[in-house]
This record gives structure tokens, sequence and C-alpha cells, in this order.
């Protein structure tokens, strides 16, 4: 996953197959499609993945395909779940790795479909101000063309 070392990001892999299982995905994957797996999988005897909550509950030891993103100070920051029978969406994962990283570095939020927002494109929203003087001051710079917006409350702008 070279998208995601270029965003600083490791891939850990969790399963509560045994490790026979993993060595032959692994081997399989590179002798049939070419591409090596380059990340920890972790054998789980499903306690792990029960404390996780990621057993899908009428299936067994069937696991729910889960994604856990969590940032570089141990915080879970976003959890998807997909079906078994539903391959995880990466785009997504990476869109959502890129927007929680540009979300802290610059202070601002993602909209919905961020980059592709039907409302702001690819700009980011500005969180609202808490003061009556920083709506003036938000006022203003909408006004200059400093930063877009519908209101005080609802301001997006370019990075």
């Amino acid at each position: 996953m070279k998208s995601l070392k270029k965003l600083n990001c490791e891939l850990i892999g969790l399963s509560v197959d045994q490790v026979f299982s993993h060595i032959k995905w692994i081997e399989w994957i590179k002798d049939n499609l070419d591409v090596g797996i380059e990340f920890p999988i972790i054998a789980d005897t499903g306690a792990v993945a029960s404390s996780l909550g990621i057993i899908h509950p009428g299936k067994g030891t069937t696991t729910v395909r889960s994604v856990f993103i969590v940032d570089n100070n141990g915080k879970i920051r976003t959890i998807l779940h997909y079906p078994q029978e539903m391959g995880r969406n990466i785009e997504e994962i990476l869109r959502i790795v890129k927007g929680l990283q540009t979300g802290d570095k610059n202070k601002v939020a993602m909209p919905a479909n961020w980059p592709e927002n039907e409302i702001v494109s690819d700009e980011v929203i500005i969180p609202p101000v808490p003061t009556m003087d920083a709506i003036k001051k938000r006022n203003k710079q909408r006004e200059s063309g400093e930063i877009s917006g519908y209101d005080w409350w609802f301001c997006h702008k370019k990075l």
C-alpha cells in the first residue's frame, strides 16, 4: 500500500485464521496476483476480534471486515465495518486518512464527499467562531473575499 506509506501510515492485518492460513494467503496473492503483502498479519484466536466487536453475530467465528483508523496518539478516529460479502473501499480509507490529516494540520473540517463536495467542491469548512467579535471579523473576511461562505457560521476556503 504505497499510498498509505506516502501518508505516513502503517497497515496491520488481524485475522482469526491460523498462521499457516496467512502464509498460504500471502503466497497465493504473490504467485497469482504478483502483489507482495508487506504488512504484519496478527493471528488472533478470536480474543482480540471479540473484544473489538468484529465477530459477526450470526456467522460463528466469521469476522466482520473492519477498518480501524488510529492516529499517532493511539486514538481511534474512524471505524468502518464491511459485511463478509463486501470488500473494503481503499479509496474511501485513503480519503479518510487524508481528510483527518488535513483537518488536524489546518484546524478545518471536511464536507461530505470531500474533495468533491457538491456545494464547496474541494474547499474545506472553517469551524464556526464562538464570540461576537469573532463573528464580525469572520464577516469582514467573507466580504473581502479572503474566505467564502453563506453566513458567518458556514464558511469555507481553499487550502
